[in-house]
């Protein structure tokens, strides 16, 4: 079961997702939390470590991995059966690949294959970029351009699709119904 959760920046998305994963850890799941961000910055450290603490407070029996690059590989290593595996967040991870040099289109490639065969649930939060002015330089125009790529190519795949604004879920994809 693939979850593809969108949303601005501070629209609940994160929250709408972790109450998804607790759905799951109610019928006995497992849960493991991927971190995608890198401390580039004071402020992005100061932000990481403020997630930290929020997981390791928060009632749900966390198994928690950093993972800024190798996406498919930590899924393919980590799904299973009875777990259900959150992924915060996707364009962090595109930021991470965009600066990493000319590997994207493997990556993407490589993740949605990952995503096609992994046993149990995952649940990707995601920033949905594409609905402001088009960026005016030509690195933050790939990146708004590849985002809603794999944004698209996600959500084929997935089971369900949930767009969150001010903390209401709006379901653009739903297989179950």
């Amino acid at each position: 079961m693939i979850h593809l959760v969108l949303g601005g920046a501070r629209s609940g998305k994160s929250r709408y997702g972790v109450a998804l994963v607790a759905d799951y850890v109610a019928k006995g799941y497992e849960c493991l939390f991927v971190a995608t961000a890198q401390a580039l910055d004071e402020e992005m450290a100061a932000r990481i470590s403020r997630h930290q603490t929020e997981r390791a407070q928060d009632e749900l029996p966390w198994q928690m991995l950093e993972c800024p690059l190798a996406l498919s590989e930590c899924i393919e290593a980590n799904a299973q059966e009875n777990r259900v595996i959150l992924i915060d967040c996707l364009t962090l991870w595109l930021t991470n690949q965009l600066l990493e040099g000319d590997a994207w289109c493997d990556a993407k490639a490589a993740l949605l294959r990952a995503l096609k065969t992994a046993p149990g649930a995952i649940v990707l939060i995601s920033n949905e970029v594409g609905s402001g002015v088009v960026p005016g330089d030509p690195l933050s125009r790939r990146f708004v351009d590849e985002a809603g790529w794999l944004h698209q190519a996600i959500a084929e795949l997935a089971d369900k699709v949930v767009l969150v604004c001010a903390g209401l879920p709006l379901t653009l994809k739903n297989a179950d119904a």
